[in-house]
């Protein structure tokens, strides 16, 4: 009983010294990739749903991104009014989802001095279409890297390529 306890309270602990450090802005290096993995979670589920206030809360104001189909876009604007005028545009008769591709996602930390001051996560991901109310259907894989960058005590992604689109027969 004493060790179910004890377990748990030790637990709780460790839980709760890994929330200070992580909302604190002062992130250990054994908690970064956790971190970074559900920050980017939560990015791509706004992009999914068109929840374009949350999209732009994890994106850098001077965020550059890469595609190599679709070229390149420079600036939080450019890129919210990319997703606006393509993506979201008439949900009713065209919807793209984003899927990270499981078991290749991988979170490197970046050090200065001992210190965590960004991260790079890369892997492969696949798109989703649905068309016309029609059932989705995967049309694409690539591969992605993006820069996640602590700033001011707030991680943001400043960084995004995607590239090697290819479709998926």
């Amino acid at each position: 009983m004493y060790k179910q306890i004890f377990g748990g309270l030790f637990l709780l602990l460790v839980a709760m010294t890994v929330s200070v450090n992580v909302s604190a802005g002062q992130p250990k290096a054994v908690y970064v990739s956790a971190f970074i993995l559900r920050c980017d979670s939560l990015f791509w589920n706004a992009y999914n749903n068109c929840d374009i206030n949350r999209f732009q809360s994890y994106l850098s104001s001077d965020v550059e991104f890469f595609h190599d189909v679709g070229g390149p876009l420079f600036g939080l604007p450019a890129l919210t009014a990319s997703v606006k005028d393509n993506l979201c545009k008439d949900r009713e008769k065209f919807k793209l989802r984003r899927e990270a591709v499981p078991g290749t996602v991988k979170v490197y930390e970046l050090e200065k001095n001992h210190e965590v001051y960004g991260a790079v996560i890369s892997g492969e991901h696949r798109f989703y279409v649905s068309e016309d109310g029609k059932p989705e259907r995967l049309t694409g894989i690539a591969r992605f890297t993006h820069l996640w960058m602590l700033q001011n005590g707030e991680w943001k992604m400043t960084r995004i390529m995607s590239y090697d689109h290819r479709e998926v027969n």
